[in-house]
């Protein structure tokens, strides 16, 4: 008896070391604060306070799975979505199994499919390029998807770039109420040439903002369960070589007609290449590059590489959000056109076995060596304050005057990055943005210049 009792302990010890370090438990944005979702209605630059909670509500672990519940619906606002889309971002009452434990597949790959292929760190969906629509020949006209009817499969539309504009300020939109990204989950007024003006009225955060100084963050996770982080990595596998873009292997192909595929295939036709049609509307109009793929910086065909990254420092494989360098998304954009591993995370109904519920273990770290960044400064009509890594907390901004009055004030949620102030109707002069968690706090220095 005493040895079944040491063995059971042993083997309780064991699973609780592996929750404090597996990111895969330990990663997830855990609603600590209660905070609800939010929405914006077309034509009102007010958003609308739901009654679901955001983010992650629970993390339970056994041996060998994690099981995150969640409703779908992210801490930053969503919507509105400007091609048409009648759906809202509903409440999606998800648990999604994850091994602790993913495999490399050392057989055929597995393709991504249409839906989910993974989970970002809030409980967002994560899809590939897909959205459903392809060309069909016989019509000459795209069908599928939101178009109904029935494509050729041959030649498939790529929703990143097709449905631009419907995603709203944070890269996102909805399938019928399941919120999700094709993308890199940041928002659209970030990147460093804007091709979406949706933030202009609809300002929103999304789940990160893209460092070029920093090794990009551990942002969710796919469905063979490797991680999958931002736009930024260590240039070489093993950790070294400074901090670079990660860039994706696939470039476009240089053709005016569509009637092959890259590999020389004759295939149904497509439409020609033509200012509708443009290269890239398509996920066929893409090649796979394996010179570049031998560069450390480029990614494999998976949209990935094994390396060393801050969460794992005895190398893992991980996928990266590719963007160019515009910081525009880049195809195969998160995990793609095949998975690495094994494919068996999964949307369950119940957990059928016995799990430990993991519960975080402190407040955010953000204050350690903490800085935060305003833009622009010298500011006129807004400002944006920007904080290097997602919040794992609610912090407080407070906007003062040289005298240290509060002028104005606003929170920077759980799972955000970014808050901004109005000051359209300050004075020019110096100020102060002043953050803080009720326990610390930072400040700097904000001029605004009319």
């Amino acid at each position: 008896m005493k040895k079944i009792g040491l063995s059971i302990g042993v083997l309780i010890l064991a699973i609780s070391v592996q929750a404090q370090t597996n990111p895969v438990i330990t990663k997830w944005l855990q609603n600590t604060t209660n905070i609800m979702g939010r929405h914006y209605a077309s034509g009102s630059s007010t958003p609308i306070n739901d009654a679901v909670l955001a983010n992650t509500q629970s993390v339970k672990y056994s041996s060998s799975w994690a099981y995150i519940s969640c409703t779908g619906i992210p801490s930053y606002i969503t919507g509105p979505f400007l091609d048409g889309n009648p759906s809202l971002a509903t409440n999606q009452k998800a648990i999604f199994k994850f091994p602790l434990n993913p495999a490399k597949n050392t057989g055929t790959p597995m393709n991504t499919t249409g839906g989910n292929i993974g989970v970002f760190i809030n409980g967002v969906a994560l899809f590939d390029y897909r959205d459903g629509v392809s060309w069909q020949n016989s019509s000459s006209s795209l069908k599928g998807g939101p178009l109904g009817g029935m494509g050729d499969a041959v030649w498939n539309r790529d929703a990143v770039v097709a449905e631009r504009v419907g995603f709203d300020c944070a890269k996102g939109h909805p399938a019928m109420g399941n919120y999700h990204h094709h993308q890199n989950p940041s928002a659209f007024n970030l990147d460093r040439v804007v091709i979406s003006n949706v933030c202009d009225l609809y300002l929103a955060d999304g789940l990160y903002v893209i460092d070029s100084t920093k090794h990009s963050p551990l942002i969710g996770f796919a469905y063979d369960g490797f991680p999958i982080y931002g736009a930024y990595a260590y240039k070489n596998t093993n950790g070294t070589g400074g901090i670079v873009r990660m860039k994706s292997s696939f470039s476009l192909r240089s053709i005016s007609t569509r009637t092959t595929y890259a590999d020389g295939s004759t295939v149904t036709a497509g439409p020609a290449v033509s200012t509708t049609y443009p290269l890239g509307y398509f996920r066929e109009d893409y090649q796979y590059n394996t010179t570049s793929a031998a560069t450390p910086d480029y990614l494999d065909e998976h949209n990935g590489r094994f390396c060393i990254t801050p969460e794992y420092p005895s190398g893992t494989y991980a996928y990266f959000c590719t963007v160019d360098a515009n910081w525009n998304s880049a195809y195969p954009y998160v995990v793609g056109p095949t998975f690495y591993g094994t494919k068996v995370a999964s949307k369950v109904t119940s957990i059928t076995e016995s799990t430990t519920s993991y519960t975080p273990t402190g407040i955010s770290e953000l204050f350690k060596d903490f800085k935060i960044t305003l833009f622009p400064n010298p500011a006129s009509d807004l400002v944006a304050v920007q904080i290097p890594q997602v919040s794992q907390e609610n912090f407080e901004l407070s906007l003062l005057d040289i005298n240290g009055k509060k002028i104005m004030s606003t929170t920077l949620y759980q799972g955000s990055t970014i808050a901004y102030f109005d000051t359209r109707t300050l004075y020019s002069g110096n100020y102060f943005v002043l953050i803080s968690n009720g326990k610390t706090a930072s400040t700097q220095k904000l001029t605004i210049s009319k």
